[in-house]
């Protein structure tokens, strides 16, 4: 269940140091990033803080107010991309989609007013960017994110298993491909060549390759009938 972003001052050394973490069931840091400020939803960027990635959540601790902070798990982290199209937005930056409880949150259009007023909601943040002041590090940053995403995978549920149990898996699929010479398979093997990593989520691109084993199979199936009638045909003439 996705909890979505939250505050975060839980600070090591009497709340001047790092993030406390769950080092009893496995956390750990992964990688620290000074100078770092974060834009949540339509605000203006806060004032820069330490980026913390550890191997089950990004946490953002402000260096100014050691009372302000945000952390939000990788589970709810539906997408993660790098950003340097300053008609996307002035800063070059590190873009995240946040996935929340409420399916029945509105837009976040209309949430701009609460989400820039001094009391900020965030059960309705959707969007939070992070932006280095050193923009070389945007690739590192993203490799890291991707990492520890893939040690996130959404969990499924009961009964989903049986509900997706068509969905080849990956050894599945080569197979199928080493098969059918007709078929033509398209793999992108390096996800750090994309611009932006959905987290978790392969349902859509198996279910396209699974769409085009069938269309195979059923141009096949077409061809076998299409003999068939010929040869009743040809039977009938004689």
């Amino acid at each position: 269940m996705a909890v979505g972003l939250r505050h975060f001052t839980a600070r090591a050394g009497n709340g001047v140091g790092e993030p406390n973490l769950d080092t009893d069931n496995g956390e750990e840091l992964v990688h620290v990033q000074p100078s770092v400020s974060v834009a949540v939803g339509n605000r203006a960027p806060e004032s820069p803080g330490t980026l913390y990635i550890t191997t089950r959540q990004v946490i953002w601790l402000s260096e100014l107010d050691r009372e302000k902070g945000y952390a939000v798990d990788f589970l709810s982290l539906s997408l993660h991309a790098v950003s340097r199209d300053p008609e996307a937005y002035p800063s070059p930056c590190i873009y995240t989609q946040i996935e929340t409880e409420a399916d029945e949150v509105e837009d976040e259009s209309e949430d701009s007013d609460s989400e820039c007023s001094e009391v900020l909601d965030l059960s309705k943040i959707r969007e939070m960017r992070f932006i280095p002041s050193d923009a070389n590090q945007l690739d590192t940053l993203f490799q890291v994110f991707c990492e520890c995403a893939e040690l996130n995978p959404e969990p499924i549920e009961e009964g989903e298993e049986e509900g997706h149990n068509w969905i080849f898996s990956a050894d599945q699929l080569e197979d199928e491909a080493g098969a059918g010479d007709d078929v033509e398979w398209h793999f992108s093997q390096n996800p750090t060549n994309t611009i932006g990593h959905s987290n978790g989520h392969h349902d859509l691109a198996s279910s396209v390759l699974e769409l085009q084993i069938n269309d195979q199979r059923f141009e096949d199936a077409e061809e076998m009938e299409q003999d068939t009638d010929t040869g009743h045909h040809h039977q009938s003439q004689q």
